[in-house]
């Protein structure tokens, strides 16, 4: 699960990239690694893992990841090479959500004031201008697409007339100043077509309300107009202070818990990215569970499980016979492997079952 932080210059962007990367400390024993200075993998907080290594004794906890993406500034011309133009596109194309932050603070920290790109502070305005330059952008895509497609379609290949149909439905929505995801498109082979042209506008977003520590559930008014925008794009909406998280991110766990209960936050800012990214992108968690490590996957709702034996690795799926599969919720009622098949309720799974969250698996497959 990859997501791309975006927004204008002086929002906070990347003082929230950094504290969300450096909370590795959720997850000791996770692999965290800044891949380049504007990468970072993070462990997605699951206290269910914990949960399963209490009856199931392992070497190691691996959470699922997130891997995160700082994303330069981006400036009103972009589309049209302005600031680093092209480079912060080619990095939005790649990942599965668009994580936009808005600037709904007023003053800097020390009380100073932080100038705007714009000269004001108006979040939906932001907003907007990076829409825009999104959606000029994919115009662009879908313009120099079109007719080679045409081209292509003539030839009756299947493949090639559905995706010219989907650059027609795609290119009116784009000039009405509509991002491509408020398209529905119920042709199967069409939607695969859309999904392979990398459009950033079919791309969910999150946005994340950069606010002041005053506001920290995001109140003002300002918030509240980012709220009612959210919910006329479906998009998810996270109030997050990127000064109170960058300092969280340096404390030791007990002293997190009791500065997040003092501010009246139950999770710090990670795992409440990661929840709204779930739930945006329609991701559950299943688990597998050995001596060695007990660690979390991440499938899309409604996978099957030859699929989810594939997130493990591509030959799981290939040659996947059948799954013992148990929840952790009989795992937390029995207490063991052996008194849920005991009990039971060790279901054995074929090829059309599909997966439910919190899942805990083991695969048979063929080499």
């Amino acid at each position: 699960m990859e997501a791309g932080i975006v927004g204008l210059p002086n929002v906070g962007k990347s003082t929230l990239f950094n504290a969300l990367t450096a909370a590795k400390a959720l997850a000791a024993n996770y692999p965290f690694a800044t891949i380049e200075p504007n990468v970072g993998v993070v462990p997605i907080p699951d206290p269910r893992l914990a949960t399963i290594s209490q009856y199931i004794k392992s070497e190691k906890l691996i959470p699922a990841a997130l891997r995160l993406v700082d994303i330069a500034g981006i400036v009103k011309g972009a589309s049209e090479g302005e600031g680093l133009g092209n480079k912060f596109l080619s990095h939005i194309r790649e990942v599965d959500a668009i994580i936009q932050v808005v600037r709904c603070f007023t003053k800097a920290p020390g009380g100073e004031d932080i100038l705007h790109v714009s000269g004001s502070v108006d979040p939906i305005r932001d907003i907007e201008i990076v829409n825009t330059e999104l959606i000029l952008a994919d115009m662009q895509t879908v313009d120099s697409a079109m007719s080679k497609a045409e081209r292509a379609a003539k030839s009756r290949d299947p493949d090639a007339i559905a995706r010219f149909e989907a650059l027609k439905k795609i290119s009116p929505v784009l000039q009405a100043g509509k991002p491509v995801r408020t398209l529905k498109i119920d042709d199967v082979e069409q939607a695969k077509q859309v999904k392979s042209l990398g459009l950033m506008t079919a791309k969910r977003v999150m946005y994340l309300m950069n606010v002041d520590e005053d506001d920290v559930a995001g109140q003002s008014p300002m918030c509240q107009r980012v709220r009612a925008h959210a919910k006329a794009d479906n998009a998810e909406v996270i109030p997050v202070c990127a000064k109170l998280e960058a300092e969280l991110s340096e404390l030791p766990e007990e002293e997190r818990v009791e500065m997040l209960k003092s501010m009246g936050l139950e999770e710090p800012a990670l795992a409440a990215v990661a929840h709204a990214a779930y739930h945006l992108l329609g991701l559950q968690s299943f688990y597998t569970a050995g001596p060695k490590e007990v660690r979390a996957w991440t499938v899309p709702i409604g996978a099957t499980a030859p699929q989810a034996a594939g997130v493990i690795h591509t030959d799981f799926e290939k040659g996947f016979i059948r799954a013992e599969v148990y929840s952790v919720a009989d795992l937390e009622k029995h207490h063991s492997e052996k008194a849920i098949r005991e009990a039971g309720k060790m279901r054995v799974e074929g090829k059309a079952y599909v997966m439910q969250d919190a899942d805990i698996c083991h695969f048979l497959f063929n080499n």
